[in-house]
């Protein structure tokens, strides 16, 4: 039944500058209306959906205010410049630094490198890839960064 994530919705307080910086990170504007503005995130399989809000301050937890964004591979090796490119700078995350990430995200035997950011309301966006799913023998430690675990697992 379920093919994959349809929909995800964020709280702004700027409909207009919060519609130029997701311009900016590439999502193609889908439809403006009353109320909401709905970006492509994957063209007819998934959108983002900007919701003018007083909610825009809530505080950030991370069960809300927060979408991760899957990327390739190779994607992943050039985030720290592509994101300084558009003048968006890393926040840390799980004990590392912005400037040190991507990081490695461990869940069970399934790894992830990431990194994190906020859009200008302070939500919680994340570019994400899968590096070994359901793995065995592999070097991992809290806090490892992307270019430490291609080097402990010689990648």
């Amino acid at each position: 039944m379920i093919k994959g994530l349809y929909e995800a919705h964020l709280p702004v307080s700027d409909t207009d500058r919060s519609t130029r910086f997701y311009r900016g990170l590439g999502l193609e504007l889908a439809y403006t209306g009353p109320g909401v503005t709905f970006f492509w995130v994957e063209k007819g399989k998934s959108w983002l959906g900007l919701w003018p809000s007083e909610h825009a301050k809530t505080p950030y937890h991370p069960s809300i205010r927060h979408v991760a964004f899957y990327v390739e591979l190779e994607d992943i090796k050039r985030v720290q410049q592509w994101l300084r490119g558009r003048g968006i700078h890393p926040r840390a995350a799980f004990g590392v630094v912005g400037e040190d990430q991507p990081l490695i995200l461990q869940n069970g035997a399934n790894y992830h490198a990431a990194i994190y950011f906020d859009d200008p309301d302070g939500n919680s966006l994340e570019f994400i890839t899968p590096l070994k799913l359901d793995a065995e023998n592999v070097v991992y430690h809290d806090g490892m960064t992307f270019e430490q675990w291609l080097r402990s697992n010689d990648l």
